[in-house]
């Protein structure tokens, strides 16, 4: 892997034109005691039969999935390991789905309170606006939309009251408006849908929204410099991009430079390599000072949601 950040050379098929390979790789035993204090801002949250839907995908067309627990294991597991907070994701996959996902993650969250439960919606599904007021009336933190899953653009017109409603109230929006990991089982083409400049649309159109792209705009990091430079309602998380999972390579002016704006985030549990493996990498390989990589680990999480993150 190398040291830059221009576009990614994929092909047009995106980097999941096949399954991808599990590493093997060996884990820790919980997280080294040295660190800063540790906030997951990318851990996804669902109930049983919509994980198993979900990992019987990721095994046909995206990777093996190396950690097979339902929720209540996937807190505990990361708890115990020595993560302080998780902020928790889930996604509706067609309409009708996004009130019952966000009663679940209320209820989750109101029996750990160490975690930052996120709700959904689908977009241009009947009720979309009441659905997103009354996942944050539940207490959740923000809401979070999958550009490839639900086949839409970041500036689907669909999407205007979900942006209306989560500015007016200073919820977070989770996007996943990066183009990659394409795949050709997606009932859409994510590189048709998505690009930094759909991005950058909503940036300005919504000043007052605070905007979370995942993956560091995955596969456009030239692009998201430009817009994390210049606008200050945009956040990044680092899911699995600095994990050298992928065939990509290293977006370390990305990583550093704006660490107040860029959160570290796992994708647990769908992942097919050790639950550490980001974490490592942020601390080894890109270069952090100590007070940036304490950002990264955390602090700008903690700022986002509005939390502690000292222990």
């Amino acid at each position: 892997m190398t040291d830059d950040t221009e576009q990614i050379p994929v092909c047009g098929h995106g980097l999941l034109k096949g399954p991808l390979p599990a590493l093997g790789d060996p884990e820790g035993p919980r997280l080294p005691s040295a660190l800063a204090p540790v906030i997951d801002a990318h851990v996804h949250l669902f109930p049983p039969r919509v994980f198993e839907a979900i990992w019987r995908w990721f095994e046909a067309h995206g990777w093996p999935i190396r950690y097979r627990l339902h929720t209540p294991d996937v807190v505990e597991f990361l708890l115990s390991r020595g993560v302080e907070r998780v902020v928790a994701l889930t996604y509706a996959h067609k309409p009708g789905m996004a009130a019952a996902l966000n009663t679940f993650m209320a209820d989750v969250c109101r029996d750990e309170p160490r975690i930052i439960g996120l709700g959904t919606v689908f977009p241009g599904e009947p009720g979309a606006k009441a659905i997103v007021s009354d996942a944050l009336d539940a207490g959740l933190a923000g809401i979070k939309l999958h550009c490839h899953v639900q086949c839409m653009s970041a500036d689907d017109p669909r999407l205007e009251p979900v942006y209306q409603v989560c500015a007016e109230r200073g919820a977070p929006v989770v996007i996943h408006a990066g183009r990659e990991p394409k795949s050709p089982a997606y009932a859409c083409d994510p590189h048709a849908l998505c690009h930094v400049d759909r991005v950058e649309a909503v940036l300005r159109s919504y000043p007052s929204l605070k905007l979370v792209v995942p993956h560091l705009g995955l596969d456009e990091y030239t692009g998201y410099e430009r817009l994390l430079g210049r606008y200050d309602n945009l956040w990044l998380d680092t899911t699995m991009v600095v994990a050298d999972y992928f065939p990509i390579v290293r977006p370390t002016r990305l990583v550093t430079m704006r660490p107040e704006r860029v959160m570290y985030g796992t994708d647990f549990p769908n992942i097919p390599y050790a639950w550490d493996r980001e974490i490592i990498a942020l601390r080894d390989h890109y270069g952090l000072t100590e007070p940036a990589l304490a950002q990264v680990l955390g602090e700008t999480a903690a700022s986002l949601y509005g939390v502690a993150a000292t222990r």
